[in-house]
């Protein structure tokens, strides 16, 4: 997807350094702090325009939520949503998730969330997959004991792939859904890509996973 430039997103985002966060790395295992209370902490890889990540703070206010998008132009929008409606157990990141264990400390996450990511379809790109081996080895750094990964996506091989590393690495899959708008389960927020592609007929994968150590 091509992003539209927004050359005023720079400043922009460093007039807010409340919300986004300027230095990440200084608050390594003091994110409980800064948020100024011991509430869960999830966070969400590839926030995209924070549709999601605002819908989940407002559904669960207990729960301190932070959102990591490496794209500049496309962070600001989830910049703008939270000035037209604050949440105060929201925070975002303008920064590259491969870098994600300088920001967070050793199981200092109880959840995280990775929502349409890009598949990266081509063999050659494997390592790039949001789910690739050395990502999970990551997350699994940071996430508590039986800590748990949500994945959504529209793309069938990017799901595919996803449960096949997952099981090879020591997560246990749970509440797999592979028509997701059609099951039982109440409790979703839909992300822009979500409701772009579910207007399209594309079916919408879903599971949890969880580390089993």
């Amino acid at each position: 997807m091509r992003v539209r430039n927004k050359p005023w997103s720079k400043d922009k985002i460093a007039e807010h350094p409340e919300v986004l966060i300027p230095n990440p790395e200084n608050y390594k295992g003091k994110w409980r702090e800064l948020f100024g209370n011991d509430h869960p902490l999830h966070l969400e890889v590839g926030a995209g325009k924070g549709q999601f990540i605002l819908g989940m703070a407002r559904q669960y206010p207990l729960i301190n939520f932070i959102g990591i998008e490496i794209e500049e132009s496309i962070i600001v929008s989830a910049l703008e949503k939270w000035l037209e409606e604050p949440q105060p157990n929201v925070l975002l990141l303008h920064k590259n998730a491969q870098h994600i264990t300088e920001f967070f400390a050793e199981h200092e996450l109880d959840e995280m969330y990775l929502n349409f990511s890009d598949p990266w379809p081509k063999r050659r790109h494997e390592k790039r997959r949001l789910t690739y081996a050395e990502f999970l080895k990551s997350y699994k750094a940071i996430l508590k004991s039986k800590g748990k990964l949500n994945l959504k996506t529209d793309n069938q091989g990017l799901f595919e792939y996803s449960l096949e590393s997952f099981s090879k690495h020591g997560l246990q899959l749970e509440q797999i859904s592979l028509n997701l708008h059609a099951s039982d389960y109440t409790e979703n927020v839909r992300t822009e890509y979500e409701e772009k592609f579910s207007k399209k007929g594309h079916c919408i994968y879903r599971c949890e996973a969880v580390f089993l150590q």
